[in-house]
Order: structure tokens, then sequence, then C-alpha cells
């Protein structure tokens, strides 16, 4: 249940994300209300998968960088995470493109701000006694 909230949160990051950057295209302006849905929520699905699948490998792999430049790479990793899913949601006929690698980062930025700020006032589930 934990992993759905994830992620319709991230859904609406990239949505709202797309709405801000001129740079970050999302889906087919022109297709229907549900079939823009599907595909942001589609989109938001493959995000996901290889922000938990390829991030800890590679934010491991990059360890002296990051520290190097204070955890600033972090961001770098952050676009090529969306670059990474618009290339897979290529291969899948979904729209996620951007115009270059600074749209990306910029997005990357915007994405994990939303993600944390809305999560932090969700909350988890847990309670704490």
């Amino acid at each position: 249940m934990r992993f759905i909230g994830h992620l319709i949160i991230t859904a609406l990051a990239l949505w709202v994300t797309a709405l801000i950057l001129p740079g970050m295209h999302l889906g087919d302006d022109s297709a229907p209300l549900l079939t823009q849905i599907l595909t942001i929520l589609a989109i938001a699905l493959i995000f996901s998968l290889i922000d938990m699948l390829i991030r800890p490998i590679l934010t491991f792999l990059s360890l002296p960088i990051t520290c190097v430049t204070l955890g600033l790479f972090l961001l770098v990793i952050n676009a090529l995470m969306l670059l990474l899913a618009s290339w897979v949601s290529g291969l899948f006929g979904l729209t996620l493109t951007f115009d270059s690698f600074w749209w990306a980062l910029i997005a990357g930025v915007i994405v994990g701000l939303l993600t944390s700020i809305v999560e932090a006032f969700a909350g988890d589930g847990s309670k704490e006694d």
C-alpha cells in the first residue's frame, strides 16, 4: 500500500514539474484525460522502479565523487534517473522527453523537492509512541 501512495505522489510531482518547466514534455496534450492520467501513472511506475533498483547502485558507486562535491553529485544522479526513465518510457511508447540535460537536472530537483514535501506532510503511516 505504501508503494501505491509513493507512486501517486511521484505521478503528481512529475505532472506538476511538467506544468512548470517548458523543457520537460510529459504525455500527449491532445490525448483524452484518462489516457493522460494513465500515461503519467505508467511513467511514474517506470521512474519509481528505476529509482528503487538502479539509484542505490549508482549512489554507492559514485560515493567518492559525491563526498568530494559535498552531495551535489546526487542532483546529477536525479537527472540521470529521469533521463533513463525517459528512455525506458520511450520504449513503451510513452512520452517523457527533456530538451536538454539541464532541463532534466532542474526537473530532478523539483521532483525531489515536491515528493519530499508531500511525503513529509502525508507521513509514512507509522505511529510513534
